[in-house]
């Protein structure tokens, strides 16, 4: 049974300003709390249904200190989740590392997107790619939103993600290095030649509002675009960025 106590920090966890204050984030639904728990991430509190516990069992019996059984109703009403039946688990929000750039990989950056669900799945899809470096501008959405989570399936565990002003990162960039840039107008991503594309380099991405601002726009140094074929007036920013990733890495097995 869940407590007034926890109830009271699950639902504070939802708030960027607790998540903040107790360096803590949440992580629902069976897929993803499984990934979590499988991973060896620090591990605050499991809160699970009989079900769960039973069915995982041997990877839950590490930390039976740590365990809460609660009903599927409990875990609904504790959670953001329309409906959760398995679990829910608290982990710890660990201190952010340097992020370091190694030679021929390619990093994707995000310029002010700022919808959780979009951070979720441009995770997910770097995490597909083989991308594991993401560096965010700070008005970014939080990594730790519980709807970001929820939306990246997993691969936040995987993804290394950064947040940091992007102009003073893109200056200290070695200048052979790629940074291109996806605008309305620019070279069509299918046309797109480089010089060495096993090199790696950068990918920048705007939100589908306002773009990539003026301040990051000075500083790439390739512009390019998906062409459209029809009427629709633009692409979802996670949609975008997957047909992008895919295209630069058909250029990296050419």
């Amino acid at each position: 049974m869940i407590s007034k106590n926890q109830s009271k920090l699950l639902r504070a966890l939802q708030r960027k300003k607790y998540r903040r204050e107790y360096r803590q984030f949440l992580v629902e639904g069976e897929k993803s709390v499984l990934e979590l728990l499988a991973s060896g991430w620090p591990l605050v509190q499991l809160f699970a249904s009989e079900d769960f516990l039973q069915k995982y069992a041997s990877l839950v019996a590490g930390f039976p200190e740590k365990i809460t059984q609660a009903t599927a109703n409990e875990l609904t009403q504790a959670g953001t989740l329309a409906s959760n039946q398995s679990a829910l688990a608290i982990a710890k929000i660990p201190e952010e590392k340097p992020l370091i750039p190694a030679s021929g990989e390619w990093l994707l950056a995000l310029d002010q997107i700022n919808d959780p669900g979009n951070l979720g799945t441009i995770l997910r899809i770097a995490d597909w790619y083989g991308i594991s470096k993401v560096i965010c501008s700070p008005a970014t959405a939080d990594l730790y939103n519980p709807k970001v989570i929820a939306a990246s399936k997993g691969s936040f565990l995987r993804v290394q993600v950064s947040y940091q002003h992007l102009e003073p990162f893109l200056q200290t960039l070695p200048g052979k290095n790629p940074v291109l840039g996806a605008f309305l107008e620019g070279e069509s991503i299918h046309q797109l030649q480089l010089a060495d594309p096993d090199q790696g380099g950068v990918l920048v991405m705007g939100s589908e509002a306002q773009g990539i601002s003026p301040g990051v726009a000075a500083l790439i140094t390739r512009k390019i675009t998906i062409p459209a074929f029809g009427q629709a007036e633009s692409l979802n920013v996670g949609v975008a960025t997957a047909i992008i990733c895919d295209n630069l890495k058909r250029l990296a097995k050419a």
